[in-house]
């Protein structure tokens, strides 16, 4: 049997308007009325008609978001936690997720276009910003509702609504952390230059070595590819070259996991022969053996802040911040080490 509104309304005992404006939201009934409402809508197995609903506030209920296709980093890295903080999020406010995966390039424009020309979203998700990014102008040229994870690379504007990790501090702490522990050679494996965040975070090395009062030396910092293979390799590199380095600081955990296979597959121990750290702190990272220091990201609670903050925008509110830098937390693990004499 189908459960209408009629049916709500009688056995909660309130008009049919009411038990109506309550279900879409509006504001004019009180949260306690509403709360009592939603509930016996519940326990009835109420579905509201979706059809009608987004007839009648031409909308689509979906938000939209594309993710890099072939990406080895997805399953342990930034970009699963990111999906279930934003499709948990979605879900609690009856909004739908579109997901396409496109490599970057020409493929994910065109499905930018496809999706947001054809009126299939209300509202997009970009993850993982990168310099003078198109995804963002062509959202901007459109006047299509956007939001970001991430800012514009230093020195880019960054006017739309982001939330944001302070991955400058955060990479400063880092390498506050291993001075403090007696280190002075320390190697930096940097995302690719096309990442909008590889610039914070090179200026967070500098900013650190010059708190510390070390010399700033270039040939100690490599990009790499933010996969395991990446972090391996640049490791690799950097020690053939520098022996002398006594710590690295990769800048995502993924290439930080490949460098602690680099190092003891030298015959080195992590972190009494060299210390590592990385930035995330993904599952894998609490796990690896030895355990790896790295930065704590919100990851998951960051995507529920996108959905909640694109879907006050859509909505026509206005949103008491729309561009968000979140603090970050260095979390100590034995792959530091102890301090050097």
């Amino acid at each position: 049997m189908q459960i209408t509104l009629k049916d709500i309304a009688q056995q909660s005992g309130y008009s049919i308007t009411t038990v109506s404006r309550a279900l879409t939201g509006y504001s004019d009934v009180n949260a306690e009325t509403r709360q009592h409402i939603q509930d016996i809508a519940t326990a009835l197995g109420y579905q509201p008609n979706l059809l009608a609903r987004q007839f009648r506030n031409q909308r689509t209920y979906t938000l939209g978001l594309i993710i890099p296709a072939h990406d080895q980093t997805f399953s342990t890295g930034f970009y699963s936690q990111l999906m279930l903080g934003i499709g948990d999020a979605a879900s609690l406010e009856h909004y739908d997720l579109l997901i396409s995966a496109q490599a970057p390039g020409e493929d994910e424009m065109i499905a930018y276009r496809r999706i947001v020309a054809g009126n299939r979203v209300d509202g997009m998700i970009i993850a993982r910003t990168r310099r003078n990014d198109e995804r963002i102008l062509y959202l901007q040229g459109r006047g299509h509702p956007f939001v970001v994870s991430g800012r514009g690379a230093p020195g880019e504007p960054s006017d739309y609504p982001y939330i944001d990790v302070d991955s400058q501090m955060a990479i400063c702490t880092i390498v506050q952390h291993f001075v403090e522990l007696g280190h002075r050679h320390i190697g930096l494996i940097l995302p690719p230059e096309e990442i909008a965040f590889t610039g914070f975070r090179h200026e967070g090395y500098c900013e650190g070595l010059a708190a510390a009062g070390i010399p700033y030396r270039p040939e100690y910092v490599i990009n790499g590819d933010l996969w395991w293979s990446g972090g391996y390799e640049c490791t690799e590199t950097l020690l053939d070259d520098y022996p002398m380095l006594s710590a690295i600081i990769a800048c995502n955990d993924l290439m930080a996991l490949g460098a602690m296979n680099a190092i003891q597959e030298r015959g080195l121990q992590v972190g009494a022969d060299i210390a590592v750290a990385g930035f995330d702190d993904i599952t894998a990272a609490e796990y690896a053996y030895p355990p790896l220091t790295t930065i704590h990201q919100p990851i998951y609670e960051i995507g529920q802040m996108l959905v909640k903050l694109l879907i006050s925008i859509i909505s026509g509110a206005t949103p008491t911040e729309t561009q968000v830098l979140i603090p970050s937390t260095l979390m100590v693990r034995a792959s530091s080490g102890i301090q050097r004499i």
